[in-house]
């Protein structure tokens, strides 16, 4: 099962992500675990809270039958991923099975809540030291009716959230005793009917189930996100019989930058801070000057391919700043060209994007008239990544 040591006699504690069911009700064409939020399936922002988490030994994953391929997709190849059962509570009991004499405690967790706050498996996990379940819980703050008018007070009312902890020997005993067919609401229930003690603790709203298409938007909106600025450098020599390419446009001048590919040294130094901003290398780790395939290439095709990077760790580019160094040609006639056609290659607005120029006042080889430089800053707005 991979776990680590426990530490200073802290009981092992696994986490269960119950992830088998089809998820029709949100819409997607996948079953919803594994559709993206942020740029991520539900199921990896789960996998990816409780593998960060000081307190969680080791994560398993249940899926649906044949959902193996999806899962491996979606997680890392060492991740621990099982099939689940028909129902919740075959897939649970799967879990426990896998899990046997190797933890004291175990986290399940549905993976319909994607987004986890340390904060709450913290106090769970508190809890389990006095308890044999602990669940986290959201007060009802909306008036209740029934059908026919009547008001339900809501005092002592709660809405049950996961990942509920359990010590693992209670809850075996509740699955190994539960009446054949008949269905539970939860793995609280079940351990309560055998006795044993659950407590409540506060939940959070972060933890707000997925469901219907809305709830996406709703999650989205949820998600924690960090931000992050990285910078490019080029430069490129200037020679005859060269066209001069500079962010993305083609500029009339006697000479043109010499490169491997079209030399936009403007574009080159914004793709490097881009690939910098999420830690994906420079620019000749993806295309490499060695590689024929991109000789003479268009350097719109780098930009965009560090732009889908992003994309795909579900990022967004906020903004980006580029600085072109030479004494000719004038770069103020070709600014608003330059910036509309480097938001269009980065599908941004092109307020997003500030382009500016600058001499060194004749100095350096830039000043000679030898080559053209380009620094660029971006940042960019991503999933927030485990500490």
């Amino acid at each position: 099962m991979g776990y680590a040591p426990a530490t200073m006699n802290r009981p092992r504690t696994a986490a269960m992500i119950v992830a088998a069911g089809q998820g029709l009700r949100a819409g997607s064409v996948v079953p919803k675990q594994f559709a993206h939020l942020g740029g991520r399936a539900l199921v990896t922002h789960a996998w990816r809270a409780f593998t960060a988490h000081p307190g969680i030994d080791a994560v398993i994953v249940l899926v649906g039958e044949g959902q193996l391929e999806q899962a491996r997709a979606a997680l890392d190849p060492d991740a621990v991923i099982l099939t689940g059962g028909a129902r919740r509570s075959d897939t649970v009991a799967i879990g426990i099975a896998a899990i046997g004499e190797t933890a004291d405690r175990v986290l399940i967790h549905d993976a319909a809540r994607p987004l986890v706050p340390a904060a709450v498996i913290d106090r769970v996990l508190g809890m389990l030291d006095s308890a044999d379940g602990a669940v986290p819980t959201m007060p009802v703050v909306d008036t209740l009716n029934r059908d026919d008018g009547t008001l339900v007070p809501r005092d002592g009312l709660y809405r049950i959230q996961t990942p509920q902890g359990f010590r693992l020997d209670a809850l075996a005993r509740a699955h190994a005793n539960w009446p054949t067919g008949l269905e539970a609401s939860d793995d609280a229930q079940m351990v309560r009917r055998v006795g044993g003690r659950v407590e409540l603790v506060q939940g959070d709203p972060m933890l707000e189930k997925v469901t219907y298409p809305d709830d996406f938007s709703a999650a989205e909106a949820r998600l924690r996100r960090e931000t992050r600025s990285a910078s490019g450098y080029d430069v490129h020599r200037l020679e005859d019989g060269e066209e001069l390419w500079l962010a993305g446009v083609l500029i009339p001048h006697h000479q043109g930058l010499s490169g491997h590919s079209d030399a936009d040294v403007a574009l080159h130094a914004l793709t490097d801070a881009l690939l910098g901003t999420i830690a994906a290398g420079d620019i000749g780790t993806h295309f490499p000057p060695s590689d024929m395939q991109w000789k003479g290439a268009s350097s719109d095709r780098f930009l965009a391919h560090a732009a889908q990077l992003i994309g795909d760790q579900g990022g967004r580019i906020d903004f980006v700043d580029l600085t072109i160094i030479c004494e000719a040609p004038k770069i103020g006639p070709h600014r608003p060209a330059m910036v509309a056609r480097i938001a269009e290659i980065l599908k941004i607005h092109p307020s997003r994007v500030s382009l500016k120029a600058t001499t060194t006042e004749r100095l350096g080889f830039t000043g000679r008239g030898e080559g053209i430089a380009a620094q660029a800053v971006a940042t960019v707005s991503l999933p927030e990544m485990p500490r």
